[in-house]
């Protein structure tokens, strides 16, 4: 099982180091494909105040520490096509924002690197629609066939659902999108960002972390390839989606159920 997890955005270098510490025990347990999360800069706030990371050069490096110290595998996000060349130096995964799921030139970017292209579902698109953007990384990897699941693991491409609009101010998931992206990629299931509240709360966004238990017990029962957790010591403190992220402390138990789950399924 893939799993990806880590804060929202870097924050200080303690926080990120003792996040970082907490989340060993999955990158030594072998049923896990472990992947440590967080954003160098958080380009779509809701407020020009909101805080956004360290920038692209600090973020790095520190990204590159925590690689460093616990043999991580990284993830972050790139936001326009001058920095996957950079960003692929240091993580193994490029994530490109839901909202920027359908830029032709951030996708032929990330894709011109060795990294693995993680899309984002756009809140706005419908899942079957996510087969057009997969089809851009592919063929700018030198595949022009079929877009399958079979050839997007090959060409190192995956798919996030992280819900879609359902009004203002709201995030639903309609688990059928799990099965449809997954006929032509492997599919993640981003739990926390699945119940954020997009500028529901003020000047930031809000969200109701109680429903991530739910939704990731679901989402294990319908099958999907890994699991999208940002986790914090303190959500109250966090510095970026506090509201919707699920703390450091109730993590295991979770993750010992989404197994339960997927032994069940499989």
């Amino acid at each position: 099982m893939i799993l990806i997890a880590g804060p929202c955005v870097l924050e200080s270098r303690d926080n990120v180091m003792r996040i970082a510490e907490s989340l060993n025990k999955y990158h030594e347990d072998c049923t896990k494909d472990f992947y440590f999360k967080a954003s160098f800069d958080k380009a779509n706030r809701t407020s020009l105040d909101s805080f956004r990371g360290p920038g692209l050069d600090e973020g790095l490096k520190m990204l590159q520490e925590v690689k460093n110290i616990f043999g991580y595998k990284i993830l972050t996000d790139v936001h326009d096509y001058t920095q996957p060349a950079a960003v692929s130096e240091v993580a193994d995964v490029l994530q490109i924002p839901a909202f920027l799921s359908r830029q032709t030139d951030l996708l032929v970017a990330a894709a011109q690197t060795p990294a693995v292209v993680n899309i984002k579902k756009g809140q706005f698109l419908a899942p079957a629609a996510m087969e057009h953007s997969v089809a851009k990384v592919l063929k700018t990897r030198g595949f022009d066939g079929d877009v399958t699941y079979e050839n997007a693991e090959k060409y190192k491409v995956w798919l996030t659902e992280r819900g879609s609009s359902f009004g203002y101010g709201n995030l639903v998931v309609d688990m059928r999108g799990l099965k449809t992206m997954r006929e032509f990629a492997p599919v993640i299931f981003d739990a926390t960002h699945s119940v954020q509240m997009p500028a529901s709360g003020g000047a930031s966004s809000g969200g109701d972390a109680s429903f991530v238990p739910y939704l990731s017990r679901a989402a294990a029962a319908v099958g999907v390839d890994g699991f999208f957790f940002e986790t914090h010591f303190d959500p109250s403190i966090a510095l970026s989606d506090g509201p919707n992220m699920i703390e450091l402390t109730k993590l295991d138990a979770l993750i010992k159920e989404i197994d339960a789950i997927r032994t069940i399924v499989e």
